[in-house]
């Protein structure tokens, strides 16, 4: 039987397709730049058999992979079960890369296709199987849909595959993949950690029990040892009592293993889980909140996690402890016993009757401290301004304050919370010392036989008994402070995120054509609209340049081009699509932007320009620096490429770091490009280099540049002059200087030294005012 489509044999007989000639595909899409955009829409080779495989598996839900995406590591004759799930991971999919065997195609195919990768480097979907017959379903990927899959036993398919396998899913929803960061949430979290909180728990049992004897052993030390001076006892006792303090010991460290094993656990999906949430917030949260205020926010839930995985979890398996040794109390005397329990309820109240006074103080502590860490993060973040302007002496004043703010509302809690431990502490000695002296008048006025070995039991099983009670009072007492901190981490963690990239969504394959239909926008906390009923459309392959005063809504344009704001009133369309309805990280990766600031990160200078597709070559690199205009001084660097950029990027020219920035972002070979003032902080040589090289930049893509220096525009396709939100005309730079009162002017006064040079026209020479 045949699974394929009829060109050289396949794995089950038939015949397959041709072997592929490169790892990449057909299809317009981003493509790395030495694909470039030359041969738009044309096939650069068939697409790999496991590509293809992938893309099905992935269409099952609805989700296409583009395999422009995908780049095959250097050495590697086959893309590898690891590369292709994160590549689905990298398109928003979830995604695992497995070995499985026989046994366990039964037990996966119920959601959906699994993909098999085979021997020869090929690949197959596992469609379906029959427990009963014991055989499986596999599709061949190139086949013709109408085909249908052919039935595999397992004598066939372990001839062709050796284990290798990549499962698919959609992504979760949202209500699933994001709840809410409550304490709730939290316990949860370490509640999946069944299997080791069984053997926790198990453990902890054993160990109450193991805590009965040496006390019972003691009580017959006093007894019967002492009384009848019986050194076999003894000797049989010791012996007792050291095997039950060696697994004791044994045990007790096998506890602590595997609570250090879940907290271990519980920390690294609790860092995934919060860094996933943070990076996916919108841009505009980060626009309005101190850096120092967020991270110390998020850094609030590391607290919790260890109130959780450590005191919390210490207490609850001591409260095991309890439930074992207080019945044993009673049973050894019930008057000392209802002594261990009155008092530790004692504590309890009183703890309880401070909690809500302590809570008012520790939301003054917290936000103290909140103000504090924001300054510390925004001198950091400014520290060029700052030592640039002699700020030290204002920044350390008001830190200075913000540290006595915080240091002074410390203290108010502090003193509050001295008051129930001062109440407490006469308590928890009573209920050891007390016990002794109560205990030692009942031996001696007991003439009913009591006797002195249970009392010494009893004291020795007290303080193992009194010491969870009043952890356990103690434990709400700090409840306020785990909670506050959970509050404190949930103001950044439950904000509203961004339409994730695994929401769903268009991934049309964009040619650039832009248009906006009488769009309006009002950013938040202000009236005045930034765009007021903006339309205007473009075609695709068009330069178009932006121009208008300050605050004319220029750079607004590209922020609701990139989805970063989605507030907005009337229609954006890309190519036809209507913008919010596009994959938000299909949208993005398809776009190129460079901005008046960018930021470079710690790395090589290669790194940083093969960020945006970390599968490509050095070659690719080169060719974007050099589109960029950036190859001719990063090879005058001491490393070339491979030279390293510290934080900051001090050993970089602004110049430097903005031509950096434009290769960066033409790595990817975005249909559309954006340019929000990337040219204003370069300086005349660079900022003619690359205006240069604009035209060859702009070839085959749609370019949107935002620039206060007309000159760089003039060579743009169209220029659209803004007003407060409204287009004012729509033209090339001759036209525009003709008929726009607003260009003309805007043109006049950046060439003003143009009109006035000439020898009729020479300024004055400066003179100094003369006192008679």
């Amino acid at each position: 039987m045949d699974i394929s489509d009829g060109h050289t044999p396949g794995p089950f007989g038939g015949s397959r397709a041709p072997a592929p000639v490169s790892q990449s595909s057909t299809g317009g899409g981003t493509s790395g730049i030495g694909g470039a955009h030359a041969a738009q829409g044309e096939s650069r080779g068939p697409i790999h058999p496991r590509l293809l495989a992938m893309m099905m598996a992935a269409r099952y839900y609805g989700l296409e992979l583009d395999p422009n995406d995908f780049r095959l590591a250097a050495g590697e004759p086959a893309p590898t079960a690891a590369a292709l799930s994160s590549w689905a991971q990298n398109t928003g999919m979830w995604s695992r890369a497995l070995r499985l065997r026989w046994r366990h195609l039964f037990t996966v195919t119920g959601a959906g296709p699994v993909v098999l990768l085979f021997n020869d480097g090929t690949a197959g979907l596992l469609t379906g199987s029959n427990p009963e017959t014991k055989i499986v379903f596999i599709r061949d990927p190139r086949a013709p849909e109408a085909d249908p899959p052919v039935a595999v036993d397992e004598l066939r398919l372990t001839e062709v595959w050796g284990g290798d396998a990549v499962l698919l899913r959609a992504e979760r929803s949202q209500a699933e993949a994001d709840p809410p960061f409550t304490l709730r949430w939290l316990v949860g979290v370490v509640l999946k950690q069944g299997k080791h909180l069984r053997d926790l728990l198990i453990a902890s049992v054993a160990i109450s029990f193991l805590t009965i004897f040496p006390p019972l052993l003691v009580m017959q030390v006093v007894d019967r040892v002492l009384t009848h001076h019986s050194y076999s006892t003894l000797f049989l006792i010791s012996a007792i009592l050291a095997t039950a303090v060696f697994y004791e010991t044994l045990l007790g460290y096998a506890r602590r293993l595997i609570i250090l094993v879940v907290g271990v656990r519980v920390d690294a999906q609790l860092n995934l889980q919060v860094f996933n949430r943070m990076i996916r917030l919108p841009l505009d949260y980060f626009e309005r909140h101190p850096a120092g205020e967020t991270m110390y926010r998020v850094s609030q839930i590391n607290q919790v996690r260890q109130f959780i995985t450590g005191k919390l979890m210490t207490t609850l398996l001591d409260m095991i402890t309890l439930l074992v040794l207080l019945p044993f109390l009673f049973w050894l005397n019930a008057t000392l016993a209802w002594i261990v329990l009155v008092c530790a309820t004692a504590i309890m109240l009183i703890i309880l009757a401070y909690l809500r006074p302590i809570r008012l103080i520790f939301a003054k502590v917290i936000t103290a401290e909140t103000l504090k860490n924001a300054a510390l993060g925004e001198t950091i973040f400014g520290i060029k301004t700052v030592k640039s302007l002699a700020l030290e002496p204002q920044r350390k004043a008001l830190w200075d304050e913000k540290v006595a703010e915080a240091g002074k509302w410390r203290f108010q809690m502090g003193k509050l919370s001295n008051w129930p431990q001062t109440l407490v502490t006469p308590i928890e000695r009573f209920m050891w010392m007390g016990v002794i002296l109560i205990g030692a008048y009942l031996a001696l006025s007991d003439n009913t036989g009591y006797q002195v070995g249970s009392m010494f039991a009893f004291m020795m099983l007290s303080q193992r008994v009194s010491a969870p009670l009043v952890g356990m009072a103690r434990l709400i007492e700090e409840w306020e402070e785990v909670a506050g901190s959970m509050g404190q981490a949930g103001e950044v963690l439950n904000r509203p995120l961004e339409v994730d990239a695994a929401s769903g969504g268009l991934r049309p394959k964009f040619a650039g054509a832009v248009s906006f239909e009488d769009v309006t926008f009002t950013y938040a906390g202000t009236k005045l609209p930034a765009l007021d009923r903006l339309s205007f459309s473009v075609p695709a392959g068009t330069m178009l340049g932006l121009v208008g005063r300050s605050g004319s809504g220029k750079s607004t344009v590209t922020r609701l081009l990139q989805g970063i704001n989605r507030e907005y009133s009337g229609f954006i369309k890309i190519d036809g699509s209507d913008l919010r309805e596009i994959n938000l990280r299909h949208l993005r990766t398809s776009f190129g932007v460079v901005l008046q600031e960018n930021f470079l990160f710690r790395g090589s200078i290669r790194d940083n320009i093969l960020s945006g597709r970390p599968g490509l070559t050095l070659e690719d690199a080169i060719r974007a620096a050099r589109l960029a205009g950036a190859e001719e001084f990063i090879e005058r660097m001491p490393n070339g490429y491979e030279t390293y950029i510290e934080e900051g990027s001090p050993n970089l020219s602004g110049g430097q770091r903005q031509r950096l920035a434009i290769a960066r972002a033409l790595i990817t070979d975005p249909r559309i490009l954006i340019l929000d003032e990337a040219t204003s902080a370069l300086d005349p040589e660079s900022e003619a280099l690359v205006n240069a090289n604009l035209l060859r930049i702009a070839r085959g893509r749609t370019m949107v540049i935002v620039s206060h220096r007309l000159s760089s525009l003039v060579n743009c396709d169209q220029i659209m002059v803004l007003e407060r939100g409204k287009v004012m005309d729509v033209a090339p730079h001759a036209t525009l200087l003709e008929r726009c009162a607003i260009y003309r002017t805007l043109w006049n006064q950046q060439n003003r030294h143009m009109h006035n040079e000439g020898p009729g026209h020479a300024a004055p020479a400066p003179t100094l005012l003369q006192g008679d």
